[in-house]
């Protein structure tokens, strides 16, 4: 059950705000960010008085009960009442306790997804390539944006590593539960004994930092240009339009050679920077509180395995959460991603209210 006192706390600080703004004495520093906490609040307020005035309507409704002079229609009206009253009364904690969840302050952000093969040669490369299609029919079905950034492909038409961006509305809070070690089982079509093969490929998603989360000096940059190497055409080749900057604070090193244009190459590399450097600066400030934080679904880190995909068995397995699907065709295909993601939201959240209690 939800503390009584969090709930007061809600109405008691949205009844002070709106004094304060109605006053016209509020610091116009402060103004815009008061407001914005108003509105928020006023989007639960209803929700929590009712909460409040649940156990004087539940305590009027069983007198009624309990009344034996009463009528048998005024009883079953009265029971009804009840019962309604006990669901809209779940449904309204529910609600909330969702309210009062910390907020990741990165959900609303756009991210920056890397994935990355990793054990099993070329078939970790296969494997990379088919998150990526995954991902794809998952933006293309939520109608996000999803750019290209890097590609660097393997002998065997995977992927060694694929950068990509993925613009929209909240798509970090849905996708940053796909970062770490994702591994697969299944059979090679080189594999002539019939043996079920397994590799891995990790995924790492950042969100996607804007120079106001993060400054970074000119003078932290070290620039290099070089000449792009690999497929893309004699005219890639012959000119110095490849990039590699370093942030000589942290040490991450960023290359960039995908573009013939040494400019784009400069701008695609700092992109995928200043989110790595965020995200690290991020990933040490949670670990600061982890120690005190039961909430998370893992850790975010890439090298932590938290997903199979078997395919003799046609199924995919969160471990997480321990939930396995028996639809990979679907999971692979997009069309029920947003099962599994839902389920990983749902967890976190019930680990975030234990500590509300």
């Amino acid at each position: 059950m939800l503390p009584l006192q969090k709930v007061k706390e809600i109405i008691s600080r949205y009844s002070s705000l709106e004094k304060e703004l109605s006053s016209g004495n509020v610091d116009p520093k402060q103004f815009v960010n008061k407001s914005k906490e108003y509105a928020n609040l006023g989007n639960i307020i209803l929700i929590a008085k009712e909460y409040i005035n649940f156990d004087n309507e539940k305590k009027d409704l069983e007198q009624i009960l309990q009344d034996k002079s009463s009528d048998k229609e005024i009883i079953e009206m009265a029971q009804k009442d009840l019962d309604d009253l006990n669901k809209k009364r779940k449904n309204n904690e529910n609600q909330l306790k969702i309210f009062l969840l910390p907020r990741d302050e990165d959900d609303s952000k756009n991210a920056i997804v890397e994935i990355r093969a990793g054990t099993g040669g070329l078939e970790a490369s296969l494997f990379c390539s088919d998150l990526f299609k995954m991902y794809e029919k998952v933006c293309s079905k939520k109608k996000w944006q999803l750019e290209i950034i890097n590609i660097s492909k393997s002998d065997a038409g995977g992927f060694k590593e694929v950068i990509f961006s993925v613009n929209g509305n909240d798509i970090y809070s849905y996708l940053k539960y796909e970062s770490g070690v994702h591994r697969v089982q299944r059979i090679p079509e080189t594999e002539t004994q019939g043996r079920v093969h397994t590799s891995a490929a990790t995924v790492a998603v950042l969100p996607e930092a804007e120079e106001v989360d993060i400054q970074i000096k000119d003078t932290d940059l070290r620039i290099d240009v070089f000449r792009a190497g690999g497929p893309g055409g004699q005219s890639v080749n012959t000119t110095d339009s490849a990039v590699r900057i370093t942030h000589l604070p942290s040490g991450v090193v960023v290359s960039q050679q995908d573009e013939k244009s040494q400019h784009k190459n400069k701008a695609k590399a700092l992109k995928i920077l200043r989110s790595r450097v965020y995200e690290d600066e991020k990933r040490k400030k949670d670990q600061e509180r982890s120690s005190n934080r039961r909430s998370q679904i893992g850790t975010g880190d890439r090298s932590e395995r938290i997903r199979t995909y078997n395919f003799p068995q046609g199924r995919v397995t969160d471990h997480r959460i321990n939930l396995t699907l028996h639809k990979l065709d679907e999971f692979l295909s997009g069309e029920i991603h947003e099962e599994m993601n839902e389920q990983l939201r749902l967890k976190e959240q019930d680990l975030k209210l234990e500590s509300l209690k």
